[in-house]
């Protein structure tokens, strides 16, 4: 398991790396089509993760303007994340069991690879600025049944953890 976790940190890492260079040269994004990519994630989906079994809902809401991610699993409190458009900016807000609310900026979208990536704008309710924190997040999008999210954790501003897992749709 462990040389599983360590092959699956090792792919999470080759993705930001991939990410990075898959924008454009002015850092614009095609924020549009990263959208649309993340609105077929709509329905139901579980995993297996360090934290247990995980199972996510994204529901379209507000006309379709943005995207809510509920998240449970049988050993944290659920959370919810909000996905939107902002003008040409991606942006998520990750309401998280650590009680803060991380923003991030859609930061890099490749549609050929299916890789989407954030990084960390600001934060609600962070009682320090070296509290724990969600930083950054991608998404590798495999086909319409698969994906794989990858949530880096920071503390005292370095990374502390990413938590790496394979999604696959069960509804």
């Amino acid at each position: 398991m462990k040389k599983k976790l360590i092959i699956i940190a090792g792919l999470g890492a080759a993705w930001v790396a991939a990410y990075a260079t898959s924008s454009t040269a002015n850092g614009a994004i095609d924020s549009q089509a990263a959208f649309s990519r993340l609105k077929t994630l709509t329905g139901e989906w579980e995993a297996n993760s360090s934290m247990g079994k995980v199972h996510e809902s994204f529901e379209s809401i507000a006309g379709g303007t943005a995207l809510v991610e509920r998240e449970t699993s049988e050993h944290m409190p659920p959370m919810q994340t909000v996905y939107h458009l902002d003008g040409n900016r991606l942006l998520l807000t990750h309401y998280c069991a650590l009680g803060n609310q991380p923003r991030m900026q859609a930061n890099a979208y490749n549609a050929s690879t299916g890789a989407l990536s954030f990084a960390f704008l600001d934060a609600t309710n962070l009682a320090s600025p070296g509290a724990g924190h969600m930083h950054n997040a991608g998404y590798q999008f495999a086909d319409s049944n698969h994906f794989t999210a990858s949530w880096e954790l920071f503390e005292n501003g370095k990374k502390k953890t990413t938590e790496t897992v394979q999604f696959t749709r069960v509804r």
